[in-house]
């Protein structure tokens, strides 16, 4: 252990606790480790300091951090690659932050099955390497997939690029390890493809941010290899308007693409002033794959064209890489321009156009930048604050506060793919009603008697 951070008044007892049963180099109380711990990519910093960090190299580890934690009444935050914009995995003061990033490995690729079990840390990316020799691949693919942990996924049921097509985690998960706040070992799940003993704890499992208990280890449905050429689509439009109107109507001509993403006309702005790109207006991405990929694509682009967009229909993987760029350099873009606040709300794909133009509308009126992205195939929207200050304002969150109640009002729900954690908890009873929100509650209870399960977090107390 690396001794810089003194402990406080009752550590002692439980640093010394958990150093007796975990691996070694497993527990740290190192002031620049402890520090990192309170923060991810929200931008949200946790109030005081956690008393360690114990990177889990097993799920022995795991259970006896669990263990330790239940007997002293301390707050355990589960923990990836960081990379949540939540707030969910932050740690606060007088709690352990359980990192799950050294659990890494691939234990199994079942070809007959077509499934693989993994531990917790390991990448989507360095996932879908170890897949591609056996012919397959793990179809999750959000914006942060080179960073971002298969666990962290599953703890916010991420969703992607590709949602539109090959759905969200929770739609590629078929089983869960899970060690419970009492570091109980829990197999939930199944590795068949149909299952329907008993409730779905799995399933509820799944998107809970840690609040229930920790995933040590997850049987994954696979995918084979998609056959045939990704066709990319560049559309220009003249504004988000026209933009997301098209792309409803794309959905609505049954067309199915693999991604279809929407970046608004502040974004373009954003996107030309770190890129240089010549794009104007807004910009819609579309590709597809599989072997009709190209009449897809073909039937895509008329849609697009009947809106006015100045289209661009190819197959040559380099000029597709380069399109696709524009909408990976987005976060970049906003970052260089100030600090960053990304949110997250869905709608219906009818109402996106909606959508849009109210998220415009609360910047021009409150003054400040908002830069909206959308998985235009599912209708999920990313407005992303930009400012040059150290935190949200005022103005902000009162943007924040009229966008996330409009999505409610449009059929929507508050997040779609970022979770709850602690930037929207505040908003939580208003999309659930006081009687879900109550069941909610008593479920977390069930699970998490004790209340030492990433506390604070979804339900904000």
């Amino acid at each position: 252990m690396t001794e810089t951070a003194p402990p406080s008044t009752m550590t002692e007892a439980v640093l010394e606790a958990l150093a007796e049963g975990l691996s070694e180099g497993a527990l740290s109380n190192d002031s620049a480790e402890l520090s990192a711990a309170r923060a991810d990519r929200s931008g949200k910093i946790a109030d005081g300091m956690p008393i360690a960090v114990v990177h889990a190299q097993s799920v022995e580890d795991v259970q006896h951090v669990m263990r330790v934690a239940h007997a002293h009444g301390i707050p355990v935050v589960p923990r990836g690659a960081g990379t949540g914009l939540a707030g969910a995995a932050i740690a606060g003061s007088n709690s352990i932050s359980l990192s799950l990033l050294r659990m890494n490995r691939m234990l199994e690729v079942n070809a007959a099955d077509q499934l693989a079990v993994v531990e917790p840390g390991i990448l989507n990316a360095t996932l879908n390497e170890q897949l591609e020799p056996h012919g397959f691949w793990w179809a999750p693919d959000p914006a942060s997939r080179a960073i971002s942990t298969v666990g962290g996924n599953i703890a916010t049921n991420a969703g992607g690029l590709l949602c539109a097509k090959y759905g969200v985690t929770r739609e590629a998960v078929l089983g869960l390890d899970v060690v419970l706040p009492n570091g109980e070992l829990l197999h939930l799940g199944h590795r068949t493809v149909k299952g329907v003993t008993g409730y779905d704890l799995a399933a509820l499992m799944i998107g809970s941010e840690g609040t229930l208990g920790v995933v040590v280890g997850a049987t994954l449905k696979l995918r084979p290899l998609v056959p045939g050429e990704l066709w990319t689509i560049g559309a220009e439009f003249p504004d988000e308007q026209a933009a997301a109107e098209a792309c409803a109507a794309v959905t609505a001509a049954r067309i199915r693409p693999a991604v279809m993403e929407l970046i608004g006309s502040v974004g373009i702005q954003l996107l030309a002033s770190y890129t240089r790109t010549t794009l104007q207006g807004a910009f819609v991405l579309l590709q597809t794959d599989d072997n009709d990929g190209e009449q897809t694509a073909k039937a895509a682009a008329e849609v697009l064209e009947r809106f006015g967009a100045k289209v661009e229909l190819t197959n040559d993987l380099e000029r597709s890489a380069h399109l696709a760029e524009a909408r990976r350099q987005m976060m970049p873009a906003m970052e260089a321009a100030g600090n960053v606040l990304v949110e997250d709300v869905a709608v219906p794909r009818s109402r996106m156009a909606e959508m849009f133009a109210f998220c415009n509308d609360v910047g021009q009126r409150y003054g400040v930048t908002v830069s909206t992205v959308a998985h235009a195939g599912d209708g999920n929207l990313h407005p992303a604050f930009v400012f040059d200050e150290a935190e949200p304002t005022e103005a902000v969150w009162r943007a924040a506060d009229e966008i996330f109640t409009k999505a409610i009002d449009l059929g929507g729900t508050l997040t779609g793919e970022h979770g709850v954690g602690t930037l929207k908890s505040r908003w939580l009873r208003d999309e659930l009603g006081d009687a879900q929100y109550e069941l909610q509650r008593r479920i977390k209870a069930a699970f998490d008697p004790a209340g030492i399960m990433n506390p604070g977090k979804v339900f904000g107390e």
